[in-house]
């Protein structure tokens, strides 16, 4: 079961330090591109996935063509893709460890949350921490409440 409730969610982004996200695009007009100037500003690491773009520089991060690339540890797979493609970043989270799945906003995938959910990773569904981390209060990464 996805979490709902919004003490759940808050710790689940005030625990967090390292956000991966998959689908972030370099066009300023895309959700993502937006969500992840929001997150950094708020102190998370993002680091951008998108296959289309490897290589290039978002936001000032190297963009990693799959989460198999990146060595560090990730708290929270922030995924930015169609439902139906979610899956594959879900089943690509829980291979490198994640701890977190969080589907966006009209993102979608009950098989994807349980495979996740089985394997141990906290999952969030439908939902937008741009949204929710100003509406819970979160403070900043790095910061005191």
């Amino acid at each position: 079961m996805p979490l709902t409730r919004d003490e759940d969610i808050k710790a689940l982004l005030a625990g967090a330090r390292t956000i991966a996200m998959v689908g972030a695009s370099d066009r300023p007009s895309r959700p993502s591109y937006g969500v992840m100037a929001f997150l950094q500003r708020h102190g998370y690491r993002v680091i951008p996935v998108n296959p289309q773009i490897t290589g290039e520089h978002v936001h000032g991060e190297f963009v990693f063509r799959d989460l198999h690339q990146l060595g560090d540890p990730i708290d929270i797979v922030d995924i930015f893709r169609r439902p139906e493609a979610a899956g594959e970043a879900v089943d690509e989270a829980i291979a490198v460890g994640a701890k977190a799945v969080w589907m966006q906003l009209g993102v979608v995938n009950h098989d994807a949350a349980a495979r996740a959910e089985a394997a141990g990773l906290q999952v969030v569904m439908d939902r937008c921490p741009a949204i929710d981390i100003p509406r819970l209060g979160v403070p900043p990464v790095g910061g005191t409440a």
